[in-house]
């Protein structure tokens, strides 16, 4: 994050700032870096998740009867209340990082193994937050944590993009964890970290945007949308991030509905037909949401 600091302080805040306020100053560097996450983290949230509402997911899925009343605009609430209380014990870990605790560095040749060793990290951050984000949303799901962090996000039976971000602040911290744990452990390129920080915001909203296929090959593997959605309406399967492997490690994997003809799109189009059937309109809950 100390490139993005950088890069900041060197264009806009250095005006803003009083001359006597030191660059290297921790308070500085803080309540930038709070200016930083939260002005970008509305980026890195709005951008993908209209995107992804206007473009991806299947609109149809309104019509279920799970689907709330004003769903769409209550998400988007939600996500921004909670986005600047996620972004102060975020801020720590990244002042940390910018003050040279972590194992960041800023050149591919400083270590001995170079562009590989920046593939490996790539590969290894993956699975290492995969496993770290399934025992921690796993123990959210735990009755005595349940109901006071993590039901919020279960609101939304049938999510949209916009949910991908409407946590309680402390749960979407505590799942974002294991990514700002991982360059306090093992080594990582800086301008990687920003790719892959920016690359798990997007993945978090693609597994909220309703388009459950997956290539052929790849459906024993990734944790997609259709695996999330089951997780938001059975509640207790489907904990991974990115792969199964967990979920059929800890015996909680479930093949999604979706992909067995009894998924909530299959839902919808049975009540379409039934009320067509018996000669009812049958009103698209876009309208709802409005």
């Amino acid at each position: 994050m100390d490139i993005v600091l950088s890069h900041t302080d060197h264009y806009i805040l250095d005006d803003l700032y009083p001359t006597w306020w030191l660059k290297d100053d921790p308070v500085r560097q803080f309540v930038s870096l709070m200016l930083i996450v939260n002005i970008g983290g509305l980026f890195i949230y709005l951008i993908p998740t209209t995107l992804s509402y206007h473009l991806i997911f299947d609109h149809r899925l309104m019509d279920h009867p799970h689907f709330l009343p004003n769903q769409v605009r209550l998400e988007i609430v939600y996500a921004l209340k909670s986005i600047p209380q996620m972004a102060l014990p975020t801020c720590v870990m990244f002042l940390l990082e910018v003050r040279g605790y972590s194992n960041l560095y800023d050149n591919v040749h400083q270590t001995q193994l170079g562009w590989i060793g920046v593939l490996g990290s790539v590969v290894t951050f993956i699975l290492f937050t995969d496993m770290c984000i399934y025992w921690i949303h796993r123990l959210l799901h735990h009755k005595i944590v349940y109901k006071h962090i993590h039901k919020a996000h279960h609101l939304w039976k049938i999510p949209t993009p916009f949910a991908s971000h409407a946590f309680h602040p402390v749960d979407g911290f505590l799942q974002s964890c294991p990514y700002h744990i991982y360059p306090f452990l093992f080594p990582l390129h800086k301008f990687t970290y920003l790719i892959l920080f920016v690359f798990v915001n997007i993945w978090t909203v693609s597994v909220h945007d309703g388009d459950f296929r997956v290539p052929g090959p790849l459906k024993p593997i990734v944790n997609g949308s259709a695996h999330h959605t089951d997780h938001h309406l059975f509640y207790n399967y489907n904990y991974g991030q990115f792969f199964t492997l967990w979920d059929r490690i800890g015996g909680s994997f479930r093949s999604p509905s979706a992909w067995t003809g009894q998924g909530p799109m299959n839902t919808v189009m049975n009540l379409k037909d039934i009320g067509v059937k018996n000669g009812l309109s049958y009103k698209c809950s876009r309208e709802k949401s409005q």
